[in-house]
């Protein structure tokens, strides 16, 4: 007898879970499922972009640094998630003390608020996302910023050096090389009016930025950065983040005409 309760109490434990299982079939959060492979090129080639007739863009932040005293922070909103502490970097007296002003200050000189192209990490970090465009045997690879100055950067592929002369850009000169699954951006030529991050963190017209860009899934961009600027910083440090895919298509922007921050304009909290 308690051998039979015993079997009717397993029978009646296995269809509980068998009918749990079938109640939450199909409700599995997005996050949990097993993401797509990165889509390829027929020639083997990562896609970094959109997959042909399917449509998307890489919407993220720009955390650099975690840094608890920037001005966000003191509004009241979340610190910026950065996996190198703000202390951590090897920045210069006077590129510490400027950030603290920047910050200070609302961020009110941001150059990105009045329309100026974003180089380097900010580029990768622009509101309402960016595309990437690598279509095999071009030669180039372009990354399609929409928000801000609504610009593009020009990676070449084709082997060339960086001009001997160089006259200062806001985006600099960028050359590329596949190093299996990984972009690798070399870039320099940079013009110290614009701002390399969100957050003011400084740099020179020495500054030159090793950028490794690998999908290592379908809605996943591995972004790092490594910043040399020996007149800003002490040293070279890097600094990465996870870049989301959104399905969301380009859409047009016009910063110039269609400038709604007017916080940052004058210094203050964004509306």
């Amino acid at each position: 007898m308690r051998e039979g309760i015993s079997s009717g109490r397993a029978i009646g434990v296995l269809m509980i879970a068998a009918l749990f299982a079938v109640a939450t079939q199909g409700s599995t959060p997005a996050q949990t499922k097993a993401a797509r492979p990165a889509p390829r090129w027929p020639d083997g080639t990562v896609n970094l972009g959109a997959p042909p007739g399917e449509s998307g863009v890489w919407d993220g932040e720009e955390p650099l640094a975690t840094d608890p005293l920037n001005y966000e922070t003191v509004l009241g909103r979340r610190p910026r998630p950065g996996r190198i502490h703000i202390d951590d970097v090897p920045l210069q007296p006077w590129a510490r003390a400027l950030i603290a002003e920047r910050n200070g200050r609302f961020l009110a000189d941001e150059p990105y608020t009045r329309c100026k192209p974003s180089p380097a990490a900010r580029s990768f970090g622009t509101a309402y996302g960016v595309e990437l465009l690598n279509v095999p045997g071009s030669d180039r690879i372009y990354l399609f910023v929409i928000g801000g100055a609504h610009t593009y950067r020009t990676i070449y592929m084709d082997g060339r050096p960086h001009p001997r002369r160089l006259e200062p850009s806001p985006l600099g000169h960028s050359t590329g090389r596949w190093q299996g699954d990984t972009l690798v951006i070399d870039t320099v030529g940079f013009d110290e009016r614009v701002w390399m991050e969100r957050w003011g963190m400084p740099h020179t017209d020495r500054l030159h930025t090793i950028e490794r860009v690998t999908r290592t899934d379908f809605n996943t961009l591995n972004y790092e950065v490594t910043i040399d600027d020996p007149g800003a910083y002490t040293r070279p440090w890097t600094a990465s983040w996870n870049v989301p895919w959104t399905t969301d298509e380009v859409e047009e922007y016009f910063c110039q005409d269609n400038n709604k921050d007017t916080g940052q304009l004058v210094g203050g909290e964004t509306p």
